[in-house]
């Protein structure tokens, strides 16, 4: 779509009157839209029940003709005056009809806006005026003015008509046909009407066409984020450079160090365990009976592939792989797995889930569908049912880390990480009842990778699960260390992949986009680089903590060396 089309034409809607700059913009309403019948003499209600009667009227006569003519075997061809005359009736009396209830109508609905925001097309008028130069006493008193640029004057006016509620802010993109130019007039009346200042926020250097119904509503900016990289990670014989969006000083540095190690003993292994994204609806019978009916419908394995059939209707790659059930009284809980592509999948699977809805209603009429989504999914919450069943990839990645290794780059021993990790991530998240959370920083790593190459940042929370294991082997000298992550949700299409700055980062993993050879592929590899880059921060931060230098070097690297005192006598 492209939003710098310019408007469609409107009727002018205001007289407007340019004397040093004072406009008056007071509204007249539109002319009216002549109906067909205005030319008849007789009144409008009389000539809709002639026209009415007249042709219901003659479709009977011709009906009944044409029934005698079938049953004493006369071609219809051959007509009478009175038959010709009856023709040419209903035919003039169908065009009166669906002229007046058909075009009508249909006016009605185009010029529906123009009756209800007629307060903000006076200001558009306005604007629409001035940019086609229709009147020149103000095209003329604009170019004289030297103080301001063309378009100030008019985006001043729209600023006004949003600070003061007449021109509803959420509308500027629609109604200017310009995203820039919205983001830039919402930009500044949230600063008048909050009287707070947005300096400091980014609004140039960014497309705002391109998070258009897809991404953000209502931009007044940008945030900038710094992407660093790390790497290379080797996993399963193939390198690849990871970039981390994040503002947490140490991170980068921390990852980069654990890949440098994984690398320098021949790499990770990543292992998919399961594919599959979930949706759960809620639906409630009258009795627990009538829901139990419903669980077992669904459990039966014969009637699953009448139910797959219906599901893989909403999209060419959804593929539904299964269907768990929990009741809690009256109540039942549906939790679809399926496939999706290379797309997170969330839509996706609510589509199939829905048809899967529409289906079930035919043979369970009392069924009441309370939500499409009953949190048994569980989306974007810390869920055990996540943590066992898994959701989106499920993955488990491991290295053999030699004992030079740990002991030159890492700064530590094998005996001591393996304890730590016993004591930490084990032992002391099972004190904590820790849900998912036994590592040291799993979510860390998530969250950047995530933000740099434009996953939801929420779905971080069931993504992030990890356990972290460590283990001594061959007789104790080095360390096996593995991530087991069952429900990392991620996509490769849709959402923010698609945008410049996440795209050129989904490219540099060689992830971008959907894969034509193997639908499902990228977003596959996207979630084995996402734990190979866990287990590297796992295995940098827990060496970091074992040789006591996690407070020096985030002291050294995760603190401002500037001098505040300094830049607060200055400002």
């Amino acid at each position: 779509m492209d939003s710098h089309r310019s408007l469609p034409p409107k009727p002018p809607r205001a007289t407007l009157h340019h004397r040093r700059k004072t406009v008056d913009l007071s509204p007249t309403p539109p002319p009216p839209v002549k109906a067909n019948s205005d030319a008849l003499p007789l009144p409008l209600y009389l000539t809709n029940a002639a026209f009415f009667t007249l042709f219901f009227s003659v479709a009977y006569f011709l009906l009944h003709r044409w029934r005698e003519k079938i049953r004493t075997s006369t071609p219809l061809h051959i007509v009478t005056v009175t038959e010709i005359v009856a023709v040419v009736s209903l035919f003039s009396s169908f065009v009166y009809l669906l002229g007046f209830f058909g075009i009508d109508f249909v006016q009605s609905i185009l010029y529906r806006p123009y009756i209800e925001d007629h307060e903000d097309e006076e200001i558009f008028t306005l604007m629409d005026h001035n940019n086609n130069n229709s009147n020149n006493d103000i095209s003329n008193d604009v170019s004289n003015d030297k103080s301001k640029p063309v378009g100030v004057e008019e985006n001043e006016e729209i600023i006004n008509s949003v600070v003061l509620g007449k021109t509803p802010s959420y509308s500027l993109e629609s109604k200017l046909g310009d995203c820039y130019r919205a983001a830039l007039i919402r930009r500044e009346a949230v600063q008048r009407t909050t009287k707070r200042s947005l300096e400091g926020l980014p609004l140039d250097g960014f497309d705002y066409n391109s998070i258009l119904g897809q991404c953000c509503e209502m931009p007044i900016g940008y945030v900038q984020i710094p992407v660093g990289i790390a790497g290379p990670l080797l996993v399963n014989g193939c390198e690849y450079t990871v970039p981390m969006a994040t503002t947490e000083g140490c991170l980068v540095a921390s990852t980069n160090r654990g890949c440098k190690s994984i690398y320098a003993c021949g790499g990770a292994t990543g292992i998919l365990l399961r594919d599959g994204m979930t949706r759960a609806p809620v639906v409630r019978f009258p009795t627990a009976k009538r829901a139990a009916d419903l669980k077992f419908y669904l459990e039966e394995p014969l009637n699953f592939d009448t139910l797959a059939v219906v599901f893989n209707k909403s999209s060419r790659f959804a593929r539904l792989q299964r269907i768990q059930c929990s009741m809690a009284g009256k109540n039942l809980y549906i939790r679809f797995t399926c496939s999706t592509g290379d797309a997170m999948g969330m839509n996706m699977v609510s589509k199939g889930v829905q048809n899967v809805l529409d289906f079930l209603q035919r043979d369970f009429p009392d069924m009441d569908v309370i939500g499409i989504s009953g949190n048994f999914c569980s989306d974007k919450k810390p869920a055990a049912v996540n943590w066992i069943e898994g959701r989106g990839k499920s993955v488990v990645c491991e290295a053999i880390i030699t004992g030079d290794v740990v002991k030159k780059v890492l700064k530590t021993t094998v005996p001591a990480l393996v304890e730590l990790n016993m004591l930490k991530n084990l032992a002391g998240s099972a004190v904590a009842g820790s849900l998912g959370g036994f590592n040291a920083h799993a979510a860390n790593i998530v969250s950047a990778i995530f933000i740099a190459t434009g996953q939801d940042p929420a779905q971080n929370i069931e993504s992030s699960h990890c356990i972290t294991m460590m283990e001594a082997v061959n007789d104790g000298q080095d360390l096996h260390i593995s991530v087991t992550m069952p429900s990392i949700e991620v996509g490769t299409v849709g959402g923010g992949t698609q945008l410049a700055s996440q795209s050129a980062c989904l490219n540099l993993l060689g992830v971008k986009g959907a894969s034509k050879d193997s639908p499902g592929s990228n977003s596959r590899l996207l979630s084995i680089i996402v734990a190979g880059s866990v287990l590297a921060g796992e295995l940098s931060l827990m060496s970091a903590i074992s040789a006591g230098q996690l407070v020096k070097s985030h002291m050294k690297y995760n603190r401002s060396n500037k001098d505040i005192s300094t830049i607060a006598c200055q400002n």
